[in-house]
Formats: C-alpha cells, sequence, structure tokens
C-alpha cells in the first residue's frame, strides 16, 4: 500500500470490458493504492485518484488558491476466477506468460496479472457505488464473520425449496462454498446433500453451520484445494496436503472413512455431488 501506479498496459482487451483499455489506463494513472480487502472472489484494491497530490507531494497548485478538485475514490476489483494471480516483480524481470495486465508503480516495481485461461475480469467502481455493483451486492454474508449466524443459515434454509447441495453453491444465500467444499461440510455434518433445505432440523441446521465454518477454516489453513500452477495444462492442480483432507469428494467407490460404506457419485445440478450412502441417509 502506499505505491502510485504511474502507468500501466492492458494486454487483454476483454479484461477490462465493457471499459476500453485507454479510458481504463486513464482512470488508473496517478492513483495511490490505499488498501486491499476482499469480498466474495472479488480482490479489492482501493485507489485514491488524487495521488501525490493527497499526500502533500503535489506541484506548485498546492500553493495558489485555486486548488483542484478533488476526484472521488475508485475501488479496482478484480475477480481472479480459475487461474489469475498477482505478481510483484521488479523492472528487470521477464514478463512470465499470460501476463495480461501491467501495473507500473513508483518504486521501479510492477503488479502484474497473470492468468493462462483468461477468465479473470477488471472493474474500475467509484468507491460509494461499490456496494452496490452488479456480482456484489448479492453475495451473501462472509462465512467467516459474525453476519454468518447460525440464525442467518436457518432462515436461509426455511425459505428454500431446492436441495441443500443446490443452495449451499448459491454464493447469494451462502459464501464461499464451492462443489468441494460443499460436498465436505454436509458430509462432516451427516446430512444428506438432496435433502430439501426448508425441511432441515434445527439440530441439523447448528451441525450443518459448524461443518461449514470448520470445513473453511481447515481449508485456509492447509492452502486451500487448489494451487495455481500455471505450467499445467488447465493452469492448476489440486494441493496434495488437502486432497488427504477430503472424506468424499471424488472417492466414488471407495470406502468411508468412518463407516466404510462405498462413496457414492451423482450428477446433480450440473455437478458431480459425492456423499456416503450410510453416513448420510436421506
Amino acid at each position: 500500500m502506499g505505491r502510485t501506479i504511474i502507468a500501466s498496459q492492458i494486454k487483454l482487451p476483454k479484461l477490462v470490458a465493457p471499459a476500453s483499455p485507454s479510458a481504463f489506463k486513464r482512470k488508473l494513472k496517478g492513483s495511490t493504492i490505499t488498501g486491499v480487502s476482499r469480498r466474495g472472489k472479488f480482490i479489492l484494491i482501493e485507489l485514491d485518484p488524487n495521488g501525490a497530490l493527497s499526500h502533500g507531494r503535489g506541484s506548485a497548485t498546492e500553493h495558489t488558491s485555486q486548488k483542484p478538485a478533488r476526484k472521488q475514490g475508485l475501488v479496482l476489483a478484480v475477480h481472479l476466477r480459475m487461474t489469475g494471480k498477482f505478481l510483484y516483480l521488479d523492472m528487470d524481470e521477464d514478463l512470465p506468460r499470460h501476463s495480461h495486465a501491467v501495473f507500473y508503480l513508483d518504486n521501479d516495481r510492477r503488479l502484474v496479472f497473470r492468468d493462462q485461461r483468461q477468465f479473470g475480469i477488471m472493474k474500475l467502481i467509484s468507491r460509494s457505488r461499490l456496494h452496490r455493483t452488479k456480482g456484489i451486492v448479492e453475495l451473501a454474508p462472509e462465512p467467516l464473520s459474525d453476519d454468518f449466524s447460525m440464525d442467518y443459515l436457518k432462515d436461509v434454509l426455511a425459505r428454500s425449496r431446492r436441495t441443500l447441495k443446490t443452495l449451499l453453491l448459491d454464493q447469494s444465500r451462502v459464501l464461499g462454498l464451492g462443489n468441494i467444499y460443499a460436498a465436505e461440510a454436509l458430509f462432516r455434518a451427516g446430512i444428506n446433500p438432496f435433502k430439501t433445505s426448508a425441511q432441515l432440523s434445527p439440530k441439523r441446521v447448528a451441525r450443518l453451520h459448524t461443518a461449514i465454518v470448520e470445513v473453511l477454516r481447515d481449508a485456509i489453513s492447509d492452502s486451500s484445494t487448489s494451487r495455481i500452477d500455471l505450467e499445467q495444462p488447465n493452469g492448476f492442480s489440486y494441493g496434495e496436503a488437502f486432497e488427504r483432507f477430503w472424506q468424499v469428494y471424488e472417492r466414488e467407490g471407495e470406502p468411508c472413512f468412518r463407516c466404510g460404506a462405498r462413496i457414492r457419485r451423482l450428477t446433480h445440478g450440473g455437478r458431480s455431488t459425492y456423499w456416503c450412502p450410510s453416513c448420510q441417509r436421506r
């Protein structure tokens, strides 16, 4: 933080669409990075477009009675999707393959966005409009925050006739669970993935809430399920440490670690669903 973007390159126009690369670069130039946070899968880079002016490094205009009007704060919202990642490189380091955006900083270093599969997106958003922005406004509470309480989950489930697995993948209802985490959380809670959400008892809601939080904390401590590896053909690989943590995911036909029953798989909602027919009876 505190670094100023003095110039930028957008090598993949669709990365910043519908904005044009030239307009995008013009808005970024001279902006100072004041903070970095996250909302869902969006990385939020807070920018002060007044740059040096707001930090006491401005030109002679500071000493005149007519100071330039301050510009409104911006946020660079970046969705990494499957293979996006940022690199922090010296000026003399070669740009790696699949580098689609380069931000030149005032310390002779570069912030580089690399994305083999080209699914990532970048948006420049007014800070005052951030929480009204499509893709962000719909997001459920952060799953490791106090807002994701058992009462919140109970209310969400009670209002849905969808199956539990389908609802848990809806980021506007429960945030942070992908296909792997949803399967593992349901197994830990001992709940069938095809059960109707509204039919879950308060006792099972409590078990599911605990399981969701635990599986996400374990994923963080074990460096998550996937590792960005741009030398792989598809751009990523699963982390070996976390694969050992999976109790049902991708274990079709193998014995359950708890009861020995064979893990089953069914395509449900377009995704593979794994469960133990004994531990997770319907």
